[in-house]
Formats: C-alpha cells, structure tokens, sequence
C-alpha cells in the first residue's frame, strides 16, 4: 500500500502515471486520501460531504479507462452535482439534499478516471471571497489555521494545500478559484467563459460571470484537467475560441518575449498591503529577467463605475436567487434560512426599476471596449490577486452585524479579481511570494479573451524558474 508519505509527492499526472505503469493501483490510492482526510479534516473543515464508501465502490466496480484513472478528488459542494450526494451549496438550505441529475462537469470527471472522494467546502451560494459558511462553521487555511483559505473553493484550496487530493474542482464567479489559490500558496487558472460547461440545466452564472475550473499544486495538473473537463452540452450560451493543441501541451512551451503591463490600481477607498505591492514588484522583476517586456501601464475603466456595476449585477442576480428559491421552498425565507450577507446582496437591488437593473449590466459590459483594447496592446495584465495576504477568519464574517463594514472589507480583499469574470479574460494565480508571516501572497496574470494557452506558458516558466510545489505549509501530508 502506498504510504501518505509517497502519495504526497506526486501530483494529479504523476498519480495516474504510476496507475498506468501498474505501481499503485487506484485502490490504494483512495485509501491514502481517505487516510488523509482523517487526519486532517477536522482541523481544517475543508470537506463537507465524505464519500468514503462511493469511492471505494467506483473503485471495485471499475474505473473508466481516462487520462486520470485513479487519482482521488473533490468536488466543490456547490452547484456541481452528483446524485445521491448532497450538494449542499454551503447553506442550510440546502443541507443534507441530494440533487436529482449529475452536472455535466461532475460527469467529465468521472469519465475521465477520477475517483471522488468527498465535497469541499463553499460559502453559501460562492457569495463570500472566504469560506466559513453558518451551516459548517469555518474552513481554515493549512499554512495557518488561525487564516482564511479564501473563497468561495476555499474546502477545495485547504484540501489540495494539505495534500488531500492533489487537485479538486472549482468554480469563478467573482475570483473564487484565484483567491483561494492566492491565499492557499497554488495555483489556480479561471479559463476564458465558454471554456468550461455549466450543464444540463443551468446555461450560465450570474450572466456569464462565473464558470467552474480546477486548482492545483502544478501547472501541468491544470493544464491536463482542463483538457479533460472543458466542454458543454448542446445549447451553451457561449463557446470559447478553439484551442491549437491540448492544454496540456502548452506547459513548457516557450512563451516568447510578451508585452506585460503592470497595474497596481485600484477602485477608490482600497489601500494594496504592502505584501501585495511587495509580491506584485517581485514577480515582475522575474518576468524582466526572463526577458519580457515590462511597463506600468493602469487600465484604461472608472473602476469606481466597474465595481458600481458588478456589485449592481450580482446583486441582481441574488434577488433573483431569492425570488426563486422562495418559490421553490413554498414560503418567504428569513434569518433562520440563509445569511445576513445573502440578503443584503439582494437587498442592493432593491427599489430599482427593471430598466434600471438592465442599464447597469449594459454599462457594465460597454467596458469590454477599452479593456479588450488594451489587451491587444499588450499579451499580458499582471496585478496582485488579493487586496491584502489571507485575512483572519471572522474579518469576513457573512453574519457580521455591521454589513456595510462587511461590504467595504469585501471590496478591499478583492479589487482585482472580478475584471476577469466581467470581461470573460483567462486568469490565473500563481504562488511566488511569502510574506514574513510565511502566508503566501499570489500574483494574478490576465490574458485577453481564448489565450488561456499564453497563460499556460508563462505560468509554467514562472514555474521552473521559482518551483513552488515542493513548498508545503505546516498542515501536510
């Protein structure tokens, strides 16, 4: 049996490798997770749904013969669905209910030989950058228990930062795969929208803002799981450009001499910590000495009207959430039902006109203009990912009785991250910088729409000239 020991030295291509050649066999595998899960769940919090026994039955009844037969992951306990597990999208709500039809993601995973072993931990409903839902209490981070991982994949970060799994699913509506890759020491790619199906049922989140992804101790683990996983069903709203070749192939691809504009702006009352001013002029003295063009250039957007506008847009999108779910349930829900900070989302929509609401969302996408302008003007944007190094937990406490000092740290946390889900940009996050405190402090690279490849390349340099994988926090293996 393979020891936790050995198990962590290997990432999600290397676990199926060593299925491959016959080394270990998937069985094992599972059980080293699950070893690990014992271990290290209950100080973490990190998963909400273990799933013990379906991994060991898949596992017995045959796995399908994929890219990754084998190798243990987790879901995101939100919105991705398995039936027969409950997905608990991190609210009472919803607590302890099995969903009626499989995700088209969920789905992908399987076909591709992954083997799941539990849920990870969200917010409820992914609308909080941390991860300390009512109904579970509070994930923490591994590199110090006393932190956030972030959000909202925040169960999925801790997880694969402890050596849980070596990758586990995610979603990005606002940052949720690059904040908790920032704040968890990974790395962590939001693909181009369209990339990544939201299927059978739903088309789209939160209009085309969100979509679902991985993140990973390596590159190389997010590169070959997106070619596994991206895709839709018939009648997705948006396709993103074809691929040249698969992901995967891309990793260690000279990225050649690209235009990177530095930006450290930010929307006003926002002060960047100095961990993140400190990470951001580290990481573009590496890109200099690898020999890419450097400038300090912000971005041409009021980014006081952006963040009016994506605030104006998710909190339409969380009323009508409400509207909804009410419906559903047969009955107004109140305090006892969901957070403090769902129905204050909501309630910023309130008293505004349908005209009003649509005018918003249509300034809001006006702004594709200037930023797909700039983009052509250079390959790449790099900003820090995070307003601040991981915050403690309670800072974001969705139940805070202060919820417009609740909304100000919010914005503070995350300046950066939901220009790309505006404007449908691949992004990623990635881990080259530690703060005194030994927190990692991520940098967030944006390429222009369908150039999830440029990413992957320069990503993947950054990567062989300052390797992060080996770097574990105090809570592994």
């Amino acid at each position: 049996m393979i020891s936790t020991t050995d198990y962590v030295k290997h990432d999600a291509v290397g676990l199926a490798a060593l299925v491959r050649r016959g080394e270990v066999t998937p069985a094992e595998l599972a059980e080293a997770a699950i070893r690990l899960i014992d271990k290290h769940n209950p100080a973490l919090g990190a998963i909400t749904e273990r799933m013990d026994g379906f991994a060991r039955s898949a596992v017995t009844a045959g796995l399908p013969d994929g890219p990754f037969t084998g190798v243990p992951t987790l879901l995101k306990d939100l919105f991705q669905n398995l039936p027969g597990v409950p997905t608990n999208n991190g609210s009472s709500l919803f607590k302890g209910v099995p969903p009626p039809y499989e995700s088209t993601l969920v789905g992908k995973a399987r076909a591709a030989g992954l083997v799941i072993v539990g849920k990870s931990a969200s917010p409820e409903f992914g609308l909080m950058p941390t991860t300390e839902p009512r109904v579970f209490g509070p994930c923490r981070n591994p590199w110090n228990t006393a932190h956030s991982p972030g959000g909202s994949s925040g169960g999925s970060a801790a997880a694969v930062a402890a050596g849980i799994v070596p990758a586990a699913t995610a979603s990005d509506g606002g940052g949720s795969i690059r904040i908790p890759a920032s704040c968890c020491g990974l790395f962590g790619l939001k693909p181009s929208r369209g990339r990544v199906g939201a299927g059978p049922v739903e088309t789209e989140g939160w209009n085309g803002l969100a979509t679902n992804g991985i993140i990973s101790r390596t590159v190389r683990d997010s590169a070959a799981l997106l070619d596994a996983l991206e895709g839709g069903d018939p009648g997705e709203p948006y396709a993103a450009p074809a691929k040249a070749r698969p992901w995967a192939e891309e990793v260690g691809r000279s990225p050649g001499m690209l235009r990177i504009a530095v930006s450290r702006k930010t929307h006003s009352g926002v002060t960047l910590h100095p961990d993140c001013a400190a990470a951001l002029d580290d990481a573009a003295g590496l890109l200099a000495s690898l020999g890419h063009e450097i400038v300090e250039e912000d971005l041409p957007l009021d980014l006081d009207a952006f963040e009016e506008g994506f605030m104006g847009l998710l909190a339409a999108n969380t009323a009508a959430d409400l509207i909804e779910l009410g419906g559903a349930f047969g009955r107004p829900l109140g305090a006892n039902d969901l957070e403090r900070w769902t129905f204050t989302l909501a309630s910023l929509a309130d008293g505004k006109t349908a005209g009003e609401v649509m005018l918003g969302y249509r300034n809001l996408w006006r702004m594709h203009r200037p930023m797909g302008a700039f983009l052509e003007r250079h390959d790449v944007l790099l900003t820090p990912t995070l307003g601040s190094p991981p915050v403690r937990l309670g800072v974001l406490d969705p139940d805070l009785d202060d919820q417009g000092e609740l909304r100000r740290r919010v914005a503070a946390f995350i300046p950066f991250t939901p220009l790309a889900n505006a404007f449908g940009h691949p992004a990623a996050s990635v881990p080259l910088y530690w703060n005194a405190e030994g927190l990692p402090v991520g940098v967030m690279l944006q390429a222009r729409l369908g150039a999830d490849d440029v990413l992957l390349r320069l990503a993947s340099q950054l990567e062989a000239a300052r390797p992060w994988a080996d770097r574990h926090p105090p809570v592994f293996g």
